[in-house]
């Protein structure tokens, strides 16, 4: 695979990233397996691989940890904290005395003495950002990791970050990890043009849309359920309308990838990482099967007449199901915060 530059860090990163989410409880429960997957990714030439400590409540880490035994230094690593994890109210959060704790727990997990890329999984509200800009400095100044990054942030808050770094003297984030598909298109009207101002790398996640981009829905097939619409009914229950519209986009984007002769899921790849200001995109498989069938997108490049058709099913900007955009406000949700 060709590599890519990490925003502006100079470490060159393959164009897509094996997530490990699916590693553990939370998908393939067979460690040997999920062993063996990371391998074939790295083989293929796949030389970066994200995780979180919350992902199965830290096995995840433990998997890519004893995957890396003897190939740690072939490898760009990369995890994240801030949900819960534990029952204790700071086992949490982006506050300086859990990212000091937590960033020493991931590094035991991982077996290994510094982590490449550190991210905040999500804004925190709660704490103020030079705090956790002054915390994530100095893990940098102290070895125990190389650089990090946010994910899912809004874009103006990555533009506070960077200004409260510069002016405090602090290190910045280099990198924003944020939820981008064919489907989930609304961080091209803010948060894309904002991470090119400022040098950042992108990351998607999700840009097969969590399975709706796999090409499991057919013209003319039958019902297909999700295993993840009890536990995520906004983004997956496909009896709200803002779900029935993305099966009837996917639909349509499968007509596409056949007319263009490739697969559906090489399009949803090769269309994220078409955009100048993507770096790698974050693929998670919880079979070899589908790892298999995303090795090949990283090759595959659309024309102009084939990014055309995409615009015309879903326009630029536009997230078919507003709740795909992975982090609203506490405004939002919080009536109290918005009236007097």
């Amino acid at each position: 695979m060709d590599h890519r530059v990490l925003g502006r860090t100079g470490v060159r990163v393959s164009p897509l990233c094996l997530g490990a989410m699916m590693f553990g409880d939370w998908g393939n429960q067979d460690h040997d397996d999920s062993t063996k997957i990371i391998h074939r990714a790295l083989d293929a030439g796949i030389n970066f691989i994200d995780t979180a400590d919350v992902y199965s409540a830290g096995e995840s880490e433990q998997i890519v940890g004893k995957a890396l035994v003897g190939r740690r230094d072939d490898v760009v690593l990369a995890t994240k904290l801030f949900m819960p994890m534990g029952p204790d109210t700071n086992q949490r959060g982006l506050s300086r005395r859990w990212i000091i704790t937590e960033v020493e727990n991931s590094l035991r997990r991982l077996g290994t003495d510094w982590i490449d890329l550190y991210q905040v999984h999500r804004p925190d509200p709660s704490t103020d950002i030079d705090e956790t800009l002054s915390a994530l400095t100095d893990l940098v100044r102290a070895g125990k990791i190389r650089y990090f990054g946010s994910s899912t942030f809004p874009a103006h808050e990555v533009v506070e970050a960077q200004w409260v770094a510069e002016r405090r003297h602090r290190e910045r984030f280099v990198t924003e990890q944020p939820p981008y598909s064919l489907l989930v298109r609304g961080i091209e009207a803010d948060l894309l043009p904002v991470a090119q101002k400022y040098g950042l790398g992108v990351l998607p996640w999700s840009p097969l849309a969590g399975g709706f981009l796999s090409g499991r829905y057919k013209r003319g097939g039958g019902e297909v359920t999700s295993t993840r619409t009890a536990r995520v009914p906004n983004r997956y229950d496909l009896s709200l309308p803002a779900n029935q519209r993305k099966v009837e986009a996917a639909i349509a984007f499968g007509d596409l990838a056949a007319e263009a002769g490739i697969t559906l899921i090489e399009l949803a790849l090769a269309f994220v990482l078409r955009h100048p200001a993507v770096t790698s995109a974050i693929i998670g498989p919880r079979t070899m099967e589908h790892l298999e069938s995303q090795l090949t997108a990283a090759d595959v490049v659309l024309d102009t007449a084939t990014l055309d058709r995409i615009d015309e099913i879903v326009p630029p900007g536009v997230n078919l199901n507003p709740e795909d955009a992975g982090y609203a406000p506490a405004v939002l949700s919080k009536p109290a915060l918005r009236r007097r």
